[in-house]
């Protein structure tokens, strides 16, 4: 997904009608004349556009796919892999676009157009015996929202490195991160962070934060600080290509936490930052009123920091208090309202839901999964949830094999009415090995709680 992005903003709201544009009707008698996947398009009346790919040998099963952040182009399937598995294994597929002239932070429009294709593709193929809800990574958002607002229209739900914290949590432990590295490495600089007037500004903070963090790195006392911003950014230890740091060894993680900024981390942040901002209507992220000493007590990264901190030399008490007495950014209690409304999920179920995420995520945090199971439970439907986890470093980095797997427990827990061990580590494992694809990586874990101001 590009790093710099340039967007327009949200402009009309989706019609109740569907406007179709069939390329290759379904004929009665189409899997007795081809083996081939039928696909089929469609345009709604916002201007999105829908994809489905259904097999000869259909099964019976849709899956609706809600894509992550990019490109408001549609996609009905995690990968060309994944596609090519499901529509083998005689899935049917589909997925829009959500609306092209708003943000590619799309949460404005996304549901209503998932719900708006299932409708036009249900029309063309008819009814599913099973439909069963599949999200990525911002789509993993859409998805949760899916599976509160769905029963009746799907009966399951997958979520795949799923943003489902919402947005502005992300926002908000972001902001944390980004004024820590400006406030600490660029003190003489009055540096924006919030309320982008265009990506181009967006991308001139995160080149500046990015310079700032290469040129920290130098030092102990600058790696200190990467490290208590990293903190803050519920950043994992355990960059891609490297083998996993000691539990003990601070330096070493510090060192894998800067590969990750070091690849380009920043710029996707701010161009994310703004996106979210185009699509809310304003700034729903601050750090007014925040006490970062008592923020810093909430992350798994705590004995890191103070380690480093003691081996430059620094007072990380000093650092706490300016951080906390500078804070000043407040948000825009309309965009606050606005994104609770289009981009927040986990007050409920109305359906089973499994979401899977790797342990080392470095865009959308695995403890983003501990803070949405605090609010599914709080909702009164954690018996709905199960969550999984894949032993990997990267975003949605899941393997063929985990993603059927995964799937197939859904479908279980579906047509059964019970997850009995179907989506325990030991069991995906087991399941995913079995398709003797491409490996797979399911452990037992339990992750932290999100490091995020209240």
């Amino acid at each position: 997904m590009p790093a710099r992005t340039r967007l327009a903003r949200t402009t009309a709201a989706l019609g109740a009608a569907v406007v179709l544009s069939v390329t290759a009707p379904m004929a009665a008698t189409a899997h007795a004349e081809t083996t081939a996947p039928r696909q089929l398009t469609g345009t709604l009346t916002d201007g999105a556009t829908w994809i489905a790919d259904v097999p000869a040998d259909w099964n019976g099963t849709l899956l609706l796919f809600s894509h992550g952040f990019g490109p408001t182009v549609a996609k009905d399937a995690p990968s060309d892999a994944a596609r090519t598995e499901l529509l083998a294994e005689g899935y049917a597929l589909a997925g829009s676009s959500y609306d092209p002239k708003g943000s590619m932070w799309a949460l404005e429009s996304a549901e209503r157009d998932q719900f708006a294709t299932l409708a036009a593709v249900k029309g063309e193929i008819g009814k599913p015996r099973l439909t069963l809800s599949v999200g990525q990574s911002m789509g993993g958002l859409v998805n949760a929202r899916i599976a509160r607002d769905g029963a009746g229209r799907v009966d399951g739900a997958l979520g795949l490195c799923g943003l489902v914290a919402g947005g502005t949590d992300l926002d908000n432990y972001q902001l944390d991160a980004e004024y820590t590295i400006a406030r600490l490495l660029l003190p003489a600089e009055d540096l924006k962070l919030v309320n982008f007037t265009s990506a181009t500004e967006a991308a001139a903070t995160a080149d500046r934060l990015t310079a700032a963090v290469t040129a920290a790195q130098a030092s102990p006392q600058g790696r200190a600080r990467v490290a208590l911003a990293a903190a803050f950014l519920n950043l994992p230890t355990w960059a891609p290509g490297e083998d996993r740091p000691a539990a003990d060894d601070w330096a070493g993680q510090e060192e894998q936490q800067y590969a990750w900024l070091a690849q380009g981390l920043l710029s996707f942040v701010e161009g994310g930052r703004y996106a979210v901002e185009q699509s809310v209507g304003g700034n729903n992220s601050w750090n007014q009123g925040i006490d970062y000493a008592g923020l810093l007590a909430q992350s798994v990264h705590a004995p890191q920091v103070r380690a480093l901190y003691r081996t430059a030399g620094l007072d990380l008490h000093a650092d706490l208090r300016a951080l906390t007495h500078d804070a000043g950014i407040t948000a825009d209690p309309a965009a606050v309202r606005t994104a609770q409304r289009t981009s927040s999920a986990g007050q409920g179920l109305g359906v089973p839901l499994l979401d899977v995420h790797t342990t080392a995520d470095n865009l959308v945090p695995v403890e983003q999964e501990n803070r949405f199971a605090d609010r599914v439970r709080a909702s009164g439907d954690a018996k709905l949830l199960r969550q999984a986890y894949v032993e990997r470093q990267g975003h949605c980095t899941f393997t063929t094999a985990e993603t059927l797997a995964a799937v197939h427990a859904v479908e279980h827990r579906v047509t059964t009415g019970h997850w009995d061990d179907a989506a325990t580590p030991a069991a995906l494992q087991k399941a995913a090995l079995g398709l003797d694809l491409d490996g797979a990586a399911y452990t037992p874990y339990r992750p932290a709680e999100l490091t995020v101001g209240r």
